[in-house]
């Protein structure tokens, strides 16, 4: 039985699989991509039109009954992440290939790479728009990722891999100790938060022996206070004049800038504290039902 619900999602995934389509195909003919943020940009495209094809593959056939995962997890859990992927993506390329003035290669490429820019920007309220039809509604029993809470462990982590990024991009968080320690706040609260996404989307949360529900709950509280010294460290080693630089060089290079990532870093840190804060309160109030149903 085909209901109203599984229309509109597939509806928004035939929508998501024309833009991206269009996107990549719009990229490879004459907009262009090059460097590592083009890279990327091109990464997301391809990367999300294959997921959603395979999952509007599945979804048409009735065949993800067959695999062992909870079905509908996996896709709200895509469709969260697709969008944070689309968003950056969409911000990203016009940043770094877009001009006001016509580049050496002609006015023809500009045009297409805002073309580019438009149908990426849109692929992301069809991916959220899909977000929107599956999120939990009051007074309906629905898989964990689908809730607030869920769907914030999704922004949680994929903001941790921003930060990696940052971290990656010349830093210089080894030259102190508690610089250290941020980063192994960072990557303790992703393993985790990656950890409950796959045990949930696995379906196999209702196999541990011990309540996974007060797991979540005890590990985002601590996920808080970790993020809380973070939030604090962070910015004294890197910006405070006794250990750092409080203001941005001038002969620093764009892009490969140290106190550019510096200032990335202190700011995602403050906005994951913000969503595990903000999950703290939501993952109080969550049951988990774990399926594999589609």
């Amino acid at each position: 039985k085909v209901t109203l619900h599984s229309q509109t999602e597939r509806t928004s995934r035939v929508f998501t699989l024309l833009l991206g389509c269009t996107t990549m195909a719009l990229v490879a003919h004459s907009a262009g991509f090059s460097a590592t943020y083009g890279t990327y940009c091109m990464f997301v495209w391809c990367f999300c039109f294959a997921v959603t094809l395979v999952v509007f593959t599945m979804d048409m056939t009735r065949l993800h009954g067959c695999m062992p995962i909870s079905w509908d997890n996996f896709t709200v859990a895509f469709a969260m992440l697709a969008t944070l992927m689309y968003v950056t993506a969409s911000i990203v390329y016009p940043v770094y290939f877009l001009r006001s003035e016509c580049p050496s290669e002609g006015c023809e490429v500009r045009n297409y790479r805002i073309a580019v820019t438009v149908c990426s920007s849109v692929c992301c309220f069809a991916y959220g728009a899909e977000v929107f039809i599956t999120r939990a509604k009051p007074g309906h029993v629905v898989g964990y990722m689908a809730t607030a809470s869920g769907l914030l462990k999704v922004v949680q982590a994929f903001i941790a891999c921003i930060i990696f990024g940052a971290l990656a991009n010349d830093s210089e968080y080894n030259r102190h100790i508690p610089t250290q320690y941020c980063v192994v706040v960072y990557s303790l609260c992703f393993a985790i938060t990656v950890v409950v996404v796959a045990l949930t989307v696995s379906g196999r949360t209702s196999s541990l022996r011990f309540p996974f529900d007060r797991f979540v709950v005890i590990y985002t509280f601590l996920a808080v206070l970790l993020y809380l010294s973070a939030a604090v460290v962070w910015p004294v080693f890197s910006f405070d004049k006794k250990y750092g630089t409080p203001g941005r060089p001038e002969d620093c290079p764009r892009g490969k800038c140290p106190w550019d990532s510096k200032l990335v870093i202190a700011v995602f840190t403050c906005a994951n504290l913000v969503l595990y804060f903000t999950d703290l309160v939501y993952s109080q109030r969550i049951r988990f039902v774990s399926h594999s149903a589609a």
